[in-house]
């Protein structure tokens, strides 16, 4: 499946527009039932809400934002500004040059949400498309799985400085260390929070600490190459005990569970876990 942007005198009403093409027979049932969607945007980070809409061929978007009976012919996306765009922002794709294609997958989350992840570009003049990676899990890093923009992001740091790197990772394993071999019968989740100023080297900025919703609600991950991403940091001393949080305060399903020792066995999709032991492991070796 793939998009194209319409001609200029298409975007008269409703916004840019670019229309899908070989639609997989799901995603047609879901919008010819639906009408139109809001889009949810698969970034190198993960989801991120967007302000775009999928719209069915047999409906329309009036000026006022209601979904209505329309005679358009075609499946689309669009918005008050340009998916293609908000694509080049996120995968800091170079500007200059116009999209002739967009390749793109389309997920249907149980919750309902249409979740659109960018394959391969393909700009006007190119000799070739460019593949944009899909990363499992983008902002997991534990004992069973350490995610490749996480790694990439490590090296990154250490080439700009080692000395920061190793100060980071003595912090971090400080901790860790206190938890494993100390009395912490009475330590709080809380106290992880210390290793806050060691996650910031990496590009992790927790947000205030909050004792409603999520612990941490605004905190950004800013790994280079990319725009900041914000998104929800829960602490917690073992990522099994997150279960409910995801149900209760999420209107999007994403979020990061920060904890000392990863024992979730069936984590839900689109929650990261980091694993602090995990990774004063590796930055030690």
């Amino acid at each position: 499946m793939h998009l194209q942007q319409t001609k200029d005198a298409s975007l008269a009403t409703g916004g840019p527009q670019y229309y899908f093409h070989n639609v997989p027979p799901h995603v047609k049932e879901f919008l010819r039932r639906r009408g139109a969607c809001p889009v949810i945007l698969q970034t190198p980070y993960g989801i991120a809400a967007s302000s775009f809409k999928a719209v069915g061929r047999d409906h329309k978007i009036s000026p006022r934002g209601e979904v209505r009976p329309g005679k358009v012919g075609h499946d689309r996306i669009q918005g008050e500004q340009s998916i293609g765009e908000a694509i080049r922002y996120w995968y800091g794709l170079k500007s200059g040059s116009d999209f002739e294609r967009i390749d793109v997958e389309a997920s249907i989350h149980p919750n309902g949400h249409f979740i659109l992840i960018p394959t391969a570009v393909k700009m006007r003049g190119a000799k070739r498309p460019r593949t944009l990676e899909k990363v499992n899990a983008p902002l997991s890093f534990h004992h069973d799985y350490q995610s490749k923009l996480w790694k990439q992001q490590i090296e990154a740091c250490r080439r700009q400085s080692a000395d920061d790197v190793s100060w980071a990772g003595s912090q971090i394993k400080r901790v860790v260390s206190e938890h494993r071999n100390g009395d912490t019968k009475y330590a709080h989740e809380a106290d992880l929070l210390r290793v806050a100023g060691a996650l910031s080297v990496f590009g992790l900025d927790l947000s205030l600490y909050l004792t409603k919703g999520y612990d941490c609600p605004g905190s950004r991950f800013n790994f280079s190459g990319f725009p900041a991403y914000p998104c929800p940091v829960e602490i917690k001393k073992h990522s099994s005990r997150f279960d409910y949080q995801i149900m209760r305060y999420a209107e999007l399903p994403r979020a990061v569970v920060l904890c000392l020792e990863h024992d979730w066995k069936n984590p839900l999709d689109h929650v990261d876990v980091l694993e602090l032991s995990a990774l004063a492991d590796y930055l030690r070796g």
